[in-house]
């Protein structure tokens, strides 16, 4: 939740002096995906990705899990399969080391059962604990998959629930009911991978996962990525329990300023549509659901293998706006 303001970054990044060309740069950071790709054969690519926050739930080892899962889903959009880690540490100095240990033995946990390695890693002191991951994967450079490819007539299927931030708020202020704590706790500590491969099977045409810049924000990237236009039924959307009514009495981070304006005018959202719906879709998400664009006659099939996936609207062409909400 503590991601700098989208705009402000892209900003930063565009007046960077432009680097020298490298053709095995598949995906680079210029284009708004999750991840990295640099091919090292033409059958190889490597996938790179780094992600840490601040704590998200109060037990140390969900934590850990959560920060490892944020990090790998950024290399299952990417069709990529994980491979090795590097830990990022930022922990007071004389804080208690158990708690460390606890969050570090959850990440490791998480990482482990999908295969993945951990390395090593970089610490520091900070009076702010923050923990993450640096994952490195493997791709074949033929099979990346983008959020640069969603095509008009494609459905548009989330295979997770959203609202995590403001329930995430919600826990730090003591107001979270038990329910919405253990839905938000289990969505968070759900890898991607089963999700991953199955879109790799059925063809998906494009993808992202959704993070800090919320269902919207998200949406916008592979919106302008692709040249279209997403059409996304609020009704369909799946949301977290209480989520609406956590919204309702504040519960939103400084991520829902942020996101609306990175996304700016380039959204119409009908009238009807609730003040605390458009704050869910703006919501940041951690370790969130993937948003995939895949062709309409593929996508039930998808969705009925994937639990909890939802189809929540369409592509369509490029007209006056990147994103509709109907």
């Amino acid at each position: 939740m503590a991601k700098l303001s989208p705009r402000d970054l892209a900003q930063v990044l565009g007046k960077l002096p432009p680097q020298p060309i490298n053709e095995n740069v598949l995906v680079g950071y210029d284009f708004a995906s999750d991840a990295g790709v640099f091919r090292l054969r033409d059958d190889v690519a490597l996938v790179q990705t780094v992600d840490f926050f601040t704590p998200i739930a109060d037990d140390p080892f969900i934590y850990g899990r959560i920060a490892a899962i944020n990090a790998l889903n950024d290399v299952y959009a990417m069709g990529g399969q994980p491979l090795t880690a590097l830990s990022i540490v930022c922990y007071p100095q004389k804080g208690d080391f158990s708690v460390l240990g606890e969050i570090l033995s959850g990440g490791q946990s998480a990482l482990n059962e999908e295969g993945v390695t951990v390395l090593g890693g970089h610490s520091i002191d900070d009076s702010e604990i923050k923990i993450g991951y640096s994952i490195t994967g493997i791709v074949d450079p033929a099979k990346v998959i983008t959020n640069a490819q969603a095509k008009p007539g494609d459905a548009l299927i989330l295979t997770k629930p959203i609202g995590t931030g403001a329930i995430s708020t919600a826990i730090k202020r003591g107001v979270a009911s038990v329910s919405a704590v253990e839905a938000s706790m289990r969505v968070m500590t759900t890898s991607a991978a089963s999700a991953s491969r199955e879109m790799q099977l059925a063809g998906a045409r494009a993808c992202t996962d959704i993070t800090g810049f919320g269902l919207l924000g998200h949406a916008y990237e592979m919106a302008r990525a692709s040249d279209v236009c997403l059409v996304i039924e609020a009704e369909r959307v799946p949301l977290l329990p209480d989520v609406l009514y956590l919204i309702s009495q504040g519960m939103l981070t400084r991520g829902d300023k942020n996101n609306r304006a990175y996304v700016g005018d380039t959204i119409e959202i009908e009238e009807g549509i609730s003040k605390e719906m458009q704050s869910a879709l703006f919501d940041p998400q951690t370790a969130g659901g993937l948003l995939i664009s895949i062709a309409r006659s593929k996508a039930e099939a998808l969705v009925r293998k994937l639990d909890g996936a939802v189809i929540i609207g369409e592509v369509a062409s490029r007209s006056g706006f990147l994103i509709r909400v109907i």
